[in-house]
């Protein structure tokens, strides 16, 4: 099978052909049909002192199942997160982080859905986002965030403001229907709101932080790291909350699939709409690598082995 792989540190990624793995105790082995590329796996690509499988979201059919296994068997369709090399032909994933994907939906919407959906689920949870209440949504035209965005809507946010790196993607993000769109340069972001939900980290944190109201919160969801000061805190009352989707998929398990379920609902009644920037073959990765790392895309990057 081919996959993709890279020798150093930022180094440019290329085909190999290895033999197809095998699924281990509690694993399954999927033909990969998408792959969805996210920023924390071009960011390790980037900076880890050494080369580390490229992993992530896959989508496909199940081939093999290992011992051990329950819910799965050969022919079933699902998405699920890949720690191996998942840029591939074939991918390992584990059965406690695969979902079936519904009869009838394409496996690059499972991508851009299911994953990035939860995360954003997961993030204005974490919010305590009320009716009525005002969001802001940074990397509002990424895959997290154009979801964010309308998920804020659908749970009857009262106003919804997309912050974006550049005025070249205001368009998309209005289109997702925003009340409002403004750039990380901008002086101000309007009117302040009841929540933050943060993407991006390092500097940003500073403005999405002064962008909350009295008694507002932040959720923060980045690998950008960053540093809040504490004085920023107190005045206003504000609070910070850190988000991981890999703790809800690990430790509550029933409220990863009940999140999921709630996706898929509101993506059949039309509420929620997921965006494809761009379907890449696998030996065009460096490619989809390089729209992420310019914040070029608009809605999710996949692979299509």
């Amino acid at each position: 099978m081919r996959r993709v792989r890279y020798e150093s540190p930022g180094g440019p990624l290329f085909l190999e052909e290895v033999p197809v793995p095998e699924p281990g105790p509690g694993e399954l082995l999927v033909r990969c049909a998408a792959v969805g590329l996210t920023l924390p796996m071009v960011r390790k690509v980037a900076e880890a002192a050494e080369p580390v499988p490229l992993g992530g979201e896959v989508a496909g059919e199940v081939v093999a199942a290992g011992p051990g296994v329950s819910r799965f068997r050969t022919g079933d369709r699902v998405t699920g997160l890949c720690f191996g090399h998942g840029y591939a032909d074939f991918a390992v994933v584990r059965e406690a982080m695969a979902a079936p994907v519904p009869e009838g939906a394409g496996f690059v919407t499972a991508i851009a859905l299911v994953r990035s959906g939860l995360v954003a689920y997961g993030a204005l949870e974490a919010a305590r986002l009320a009716p009525g209440e005002s969001v802001l949504v940074t990397a509002a035209a990424s895959g997290v965030g154009h979801l964010a965005v309308q998920l804020a809507r659908a749970r009857g946010a009262g106003r919804v403001v997309g912050a974006v790196s550049s005025a070249a993607k205001a368009d998309f993000v209005r289109s997702l229907g925003v009340d409002d769109c403004v750039r990380y340069d901008d002086d101000g972001w309007g009117e302040p709101v009841d929540c933050v939900l943060d993407a991006v980290g390092g500097e940003l944190l500073t403005p999405a932080l002064a962008a909350l109201a009295p008694h507002g919160r932040l959720v923060a969801y980045s690998s950008g790291g960053g540093t809040i000061q504490a004085y920023d805190l107190l005045v206003g009352a504000k609070s910070v909350t850190g988000f991981q989707m890999a703790l809800i998929a690990r430790e509550r398990p029933e409220l990863y699939e009940r999140w999921r379920r709630e996706l898929w609902r509101l993506h059949a009644e039309g509420s929620l709409k997921p965006a494809v920037h761009g379907e890449f073959a696998l030996e065009e990765a460096e490619a989809a690598h390089r729209v992420i790392t310019t914040r070029a895309n608009l809605g999710k990057v996949v692979l299509c082995p």
